[in-house]
């Protein structure tokens, strides 16, 4: 059973940083594509940021430049520095398998982590 823990948020200051770590439980095929999602007020949820075994990332164009994703084993890190008003909401990590693989389409879901930017 493959089971997504995340966590990091709290409340942060506009202008400063946060780091959000998820940690992945289980066996799952070494190619995968772990990333992080967010849901704002109001909003449907969107992906902020990927990266696929090898390297490959891709980000928001919301939060380019100023975000960086990181993974290490079965963990997967976000940091997102000058964070915004607009950046407020529960942040959900995510597991995904590309095309091909044996576990495609399968998508996991972690429990989510709110975080909360107060100008």
């Amino acid at each position: 059973q493959v089971q997504l823990v995340d966590s990091g948020g709290g409340s942060v200051q506009a202008g400063g940083s946060l780091r959000l770590s998820c940690a992945i439980y289980g066996s799952i095929p070494s190619d995968n594509i772990m990333g992080w999602y967010r849901q704002g007020p109001g909003k449907q949820r969107e992906m902020v940021a990927s990266i696929r075994t090898g390297g490959r990332i891709s980000y928001a164009d919301s939060v380019k430049g100023r975000t960086f994703i990181s993974r290490d084993n079965a963990k997967v890190y976000l940091q997102m520095d000058t964070v915004k008003p607009e950046d407020t909401a529960v942040y959900y990590c995510n597991l995904q398998f590309p095309p091909g693989s044996i576990w495609y389409p399968r998508n996991y879901w972690g429990q989510g982590t709110p975080v909360t930017v107060s100008s």
